[in-house]
């Protein structure tokens, strides 16, 4: 009997269009968020400020994810799931009509549907570039890295990774609270995005081939000095393609972090936010492209 391969690549990249056309599932609550909730139970559970009791957590975490994943058995539901190029758009989108608007405030209280800095004492400049970064970050964490899980490992790759990057959110930060006990949480986002990570600086490339050497140039100078092995490759991407001065001062609360500086051009205004998103969805345009060719250029193995 022939058995036909590549069915997990073109489920994972109709998954992601499913998104861009429909945006988030109507239905309540969010499956995220109801993994959200148990997780918050987890941590009620057993929190201690030690690394034993985060590895507990953090595998706990995956071992639902990737059980959900196989008890829903569809790696194209899985992915359409777990993937959210369309939320990302939407939400930076209301930020950058916000400023357009000169909603000063508005766009202020949007801000944490993006980013989890502090946005109390940010100005035009400082939102726009926060809401970049994010865009940037997420087009990794929301889009590339769900829909190439899904493509290798099907359903449980896909929700398994969503699971990942949600305890990160949680609990991988670098707070009092969750120095130790969010560090394994945090340690396996970081591996289980690495290579979605370089992925997508190679699709910016793509989907800007003027900008691809300062592309190339910029993520090798500026990425490495960057405090997530992730993200900066992601943000020094979008900054070369865009022309833009990502990285500065960001505040969490009463932690100040300052990130390096990532490319060679202009700070980011509100106009810029549209232009990244719109980067954002080319990416995911050739990841489901690029996923689709996978599927059918594979041929089907013989009995």
């Amino acid at each position: 009997m022939v058995k036909p391969t590549g069915n997990r690549p073109l489920a994972a990249a109709a998954g992601v269009v499913l998104d861009r056309l429909i945006g988030e599932p109507p239905v309540g609550p969010h499956p995220v968020a109801v993994f959200g909730s148990a997780m918050t139970t987890v941590e009620r559970r057993i929190y201690r400020p030690r690394y034993a009791e985060g590895v507990v957590h953090a595998a706990a975490g995956l071992g639902i994810g990737a059980v959900a994943g196989r008890a829903l058995g569809s790696t194209f539901l899985a992915s359409y799931l777990a993937v959210a190029g369309r939320g990302l758009a939407d939400a930076a989108g209301r930020i950058e009509a916000a400023l357009e608007g000169g909603q000063l405030g508005e766009a202020r209280g949007l801000l944490p549907t993006l980013a989890g800095r502090d946005p109390s004492h940010l100005d035009e400049k400082e939102l726009s570039r926060a809401v970049v970064e994010s865009v940037a970050e997420n087009t990794v964490d929301a889009l590339v890295a769900p829909a190439l899980w899904a493509a290798v490992l099907g359903a449980p790759g896909a929700l398994g990774y969503r699971a990942i990057n949600t305890m990160d959110a949680m609990v991988g930060h670098r707070s009092p609270r969750y120095v130790r006990y969010g560090w394994a949480s945090a340690r396996l986002d970081d591996a289980a995005g690495w290579l979605p990570a370089r992925a997508t600086a190679v699709l910016v490339a793509m989907a800007r081939p003027a900008a691809a050497g300062d592309v190339w140039r910029i993520v090798r100078r500026d990425a490495p000095a960057h405090p997530s092995p992730n993200a900066g490759v992601a943000e020094a991407a979008f900054a070369a393609a865009l022309g833009l001065q990502l990285g500065g001062e960001n505040r969490y609360g009463d932690r100040v972090e300052v990130r390096p500086p990532l490319g060679d051009g202009r700070p980011a205004e509100p106009g810029d936010i549209a232009r990244a998103v719109r980067l954002s969805s080319h990416v995911g345009a050739l990841v489901a492209g690029g996923l689709t060719l996978c599927a059918l250029g594979k041929r089907p193995e013989r009995p």
